[in-house]
């Protein structure tokens, strides 16, 4: 049992836990922990089998973590405006934009955190040499992001307009399904240059 990943899943289900002491959203925060549940699953398992890489292990629980704290407050109430203001990074007057962007930086991690993950998947599972599975993992977030968007389409089908609008954290923007892709892109793209230059320099040597 590798003890650094047993402490990193400890520290995911100890923040987990605590977000969840008196619950702001309760109903919505169980909804949004079935994500939470999913993401522990490979970090668990590799804690007994040790195969991911570290880079991905790490990239795994720091995305699992901004996920936690977006669950607490659903994401659209995520008071990190006012964690700014209060430990002195900006002033009151920083922030201009009224709305809460909590869920784009979570999208952009989807494609920054997550990136090594699906990089290892596609070199071990799908066996493919380093330049093809780098580009088939920037497809992966791509199509995992539109996945996910599809998904809280359906929600707002099934559940009632107020209930999936606070899952959702769509907060009046019609575009928002596309924002969160982009973002999801954004992030995924960096990475996506990031691997293929260190490839293109280990090739050359």
């Amino acid at each position: 049992m590798d003890k650094i990943r047993l402490t990193l899943v400890l520290l995911v289900v100890a923040i987990t836990i605590i977000t969840c002491i008196h619950p702001i959203y309760p109903n919505e925060q169980v909804l949004q922990h079935i994500g939470t549940v999913l993401l522990l699953i490979p970090l668990i398992v590799d804690v007994f089998r040790k195969r991911l890489p570290i880079s991905a292990f790490l990239g795994i629980t720091c995305f699992t973590i901004l996920h936690v704290i977006g669950a607490r407050y659903i994401y659209s109430y995520v008071p990190y405006k006012e964690w700014a203001v209060s430990l002195g990074i900006v002033d009151a007057h920083f922030f201009h934009d009224p709305r809460n962007h909590y869920d784009r930086l979570v999208h952009f991690s989807f494609g920054v955190f997550l990136f090594p993950y699906f990089v290892y998947i596609c070199r071990k599972w799908v066996k493919q040499p380093s330049f093809v599975a780098i580009f088939m993992a920037w497809l992966m977030i791509q199509t995992g992001s539109m996945i996910y968007e599809l998904f809280e389409w359906l929600l707002t089908i099934v559940m009632t307009p107020d209930a999936a609008d606070n899952y959702n954290g769509q907060q009046g923007d019609m575009w928002d399904a596309q924002k969160d892709m982009a973002m999801a892109l954004v992030g995924s793209t960096g990475m996506f240059i990031v691997y293929m230059l260190r490839c293109f320099i280990t090739h050359k040597r």
